[in-house]
């Protein structure tokens, strides 16, 4: 009997990829670091192919993160978060255009400029909407 890869071998694939581009690491860098070709971590992040356990606990500990982080908000059965982030933020992380926002966006330490920058982006978002809408 074939085994085939699911939803949730697709969202743990999507969680190696947000956290790998979020630190800036290349799939031939991480692929290096556990012995692999990047097209096969290619094949994981894509949920392709299913990452055996000892393997992620390999992959967490080269992106430097608890394994729970590769876990947290997946139910049981296939559907996952019950509760936890929203899916847009899903969307953003795995855009390299959201990364890069949100890795600069949480360096900047004055209150008033990240407050600048959220209305901002809101009145661009609305501006967006009323050319979609015309």
């Amino acid at each position: 009997m074939k085994k085939s890869t699911g939803s949730i071998d697709k969202e743990i694939g999507s969680r190696v990829r947000m956290r790998r581009v979020s630190i800036g690491m290349s799939q031939e860098k991480l692929g290096d670091m556990l012995g692999l070709t990047f097209q096969q971590v290619q094949k994981y992040e894509k949920g392709m192919n299913r990452i055996s356990v000892a393997r992620l606990v390999d992959i967490a500990k080269i992106l430097g993160v608890d394994i729970h982080f590769f876990f947290n908000g997946i139910k049981a059965e296939p559907g996952f978060a019950e509760e936890g982030a929203p899916p847009y933020v899903a969307d953003v992380m795995s855009t390299p255009e959201g990364l890069q926002l949100v890795r600069n966006f949480t360096s900047i330490k004055n209150a008033k400029v990240r407050k600048s920058i959220v209305q901002l982006v809101v009145s661009l978002a609305a501006q967006d909407e009323a050319e979609r809408s015309a």
